[in-house]
């Protein structure tokens, strides 16, 4: 396929949207009965493991470099969290076969963050503290991600956002310690809003999570909709932890939208796909879901709509095939059984810290910090269709971005996605967090290198 950014027809747009599942005609189209919608059953996500060859000992400080994790194991991000703590092993484990880094053993400690800022703050609060971690490394949830930053930028300690995507986490609540390295909210949108307006129609509703990630994903949506001559026509607010839409989605039927924006992560993603495959809504009105995190979705038939992405493991370009290999190889009673976006961000974020601390040839955070901000990749070493660099100013990692729909002509089992187009970074990237982003100065910045490490 071409490597320049394409468009989509009307008929490509909705078709493409189809999926595998058989539409269910509601009923009540001519005055009928309504029929009710049942909450979905969430499967239970995979216990968290971490191999033994990555474990921590917090009493055996010398000689090692220690990453605290702090990632969900329980809550609305359990699954995704569970695959991010995955990508990061895997890059632990390509440095420490070879020796660790700077002559030192890789080792980690995690705590669960619950989905929660108050746990983050302290998790974060005590894996600096007590723990004298050297990185803290994780986070989902945007609230989560940005409770962390503050409690990391107040001791000095560098914090990998890896996979929380709200536009303020490189925005408004960006620190010097911080950095993102997910496509946001903004990027996505501007991968897909542009499309869908073109191709299907100016009449949109917007279906929004209430919390941060939501709030501020959808109000990309709704700016560059706007700009383009939309119509927002009304905002429906979707508590977290939902398990009936039904509500939702018969007043999406009453108002008829062309295009249905919809800004829900996690379990209540899950739900909702399925009630709006079960009332035959797949296809219309027209769905853009700003990103579907591959835990997400793996294993389930109820995709639909177009969506963006960072990465996907059928992409045919060096270095994929080989590094879906090294997965299996290291995790051979996976559920999962293919890697997704959420995994990949993981690896990318750690192995770039291991990288830049090899260019520091120092463990004190302002020297790493300042090779982070330097780090430029080519598309070769990202495993995507175009290079991607470290924005200095904001602090986000900017890199392709994909836009894709459900495989309806799989190759095999798991080749759940079909990517439409590619965005180049600079295409996609998010002006309003350039303005917003405050950095503190280097001076500012408290030093912190753990005594020990």
């Amino acid at each position: 396929m071409s490597k320049q950014r394409k468009s989509l027809t009307r008929r490509t747009f909705i078709r493409s949207t189809a999926g595998a599942a058989t539409a269910v005609s509601l009923a009540g189209c001519g005055g009928g009965k309504q029929p009710e919608s049942k909450p979905a059953e969430l499967a239970k996500p995979e216990v968290p493991k971490i191999p033994p060859a990555v474990q921590s000992d917090t009493k055996t400080a010398n000689g090692r470099i220690l990453l605290g994790l702090t990632s969900d194991s329980s809550g609305q991000f359990a699954a995704s969290g569970e695959m991010d703590r995955r990508g990061m092993a895997m890059a632990i484990k390509e440095y420490n076969d070879k020796g660790g880094l700077l002559g030192k053993t890789i080792e980690t400690v995690h705590q669960d963050t619950e989905s929660q800022a108050a746990a983050g703050s302290r998790v974060a609060e005590k894996m600096i503290a007590k723990e004298n971690v050297n990185f803290l490394v994780g986070a989902l949830s945007s609230g989560v991600a940005n409770a962390i930053s503050q409690v990391a930028q107040k001791y000095g300690c560098i914090f990998l956002n890896t996979n929380s995507s709200s536009p303020t986490e490189s925005g408004e609540n960006a620190h010097r310690v911080k950095f993102v390295w997910d496509g946001n909210g903004t990027n996505f949108a501007r991968a897909t809003v542009k499309n869908a307006v073109n191709s299907v129609g100016k009449k949109w509703l917007l279906l929004t999570n209430d919390y941060v990630w939501g709030h501020n994903t959808s109000k990309a949506n709704r700016a560059l909709a706007e700009a383009e001559g939309v119509e927002i026509v009304d905002e429906f607010m979707v508590p977290q932890n939902t398990r009936d839409f039904s509500s939702y989605l018969i007043k999406i039927r009453q108002v008829k939208p062309d295009v249905v924006a919809a800004a829900i992560a996690g379990d209540d993603q899950k739900v909702l796909r399925k009630q709006v495959m079960d009332l035959g809504m797949g296809n219309s009105p027209a769905w853009i879901n700003n990103q579907q995190d591959w835990p997400d979705i793996y294993g389930q038939t109820s995709l639909f709509g177009v969506f963006g992405t960072t990465w996907y493991y059928r992409l045919d370009l060096p270095g994929v095939k080989e590094f879906v290999a090294r997965y299996q190889a290291q995790f051979p009673d996976a559920k999962v059984k293919v890697p997704g976006n959420v995994l990949y961000n993981g690896y990318m974020a750690v192995r770039e810290l291991f990288r830049a601390i090899e260019r520091a040839e120092s463990l004190n955070n302002i020297a790493i910090i300042k090779e982070l901000e330097k780090a430029k990749l080519t598309a070769e070493d990202r495993m995507q269709h175009f290079g991607g660099w470290m924005n200095p100013d904001t602090h986000q990692f900017q890199q392709t971005i994909y836009m894709a729909t459900q495989n309806s002509e799989p190759a095999e089992k798991d080749d759940l996605f079909k990517l439409l187009s590619w965005v180049k970074p600079e295409d996609a990237l998010d002006e309003d967090s350039l303005k917003k982003a405050k950095l503190e100065s280097y001076e500012e910045t408290p030093e912190y290198e753990p005594a020990g490490a």
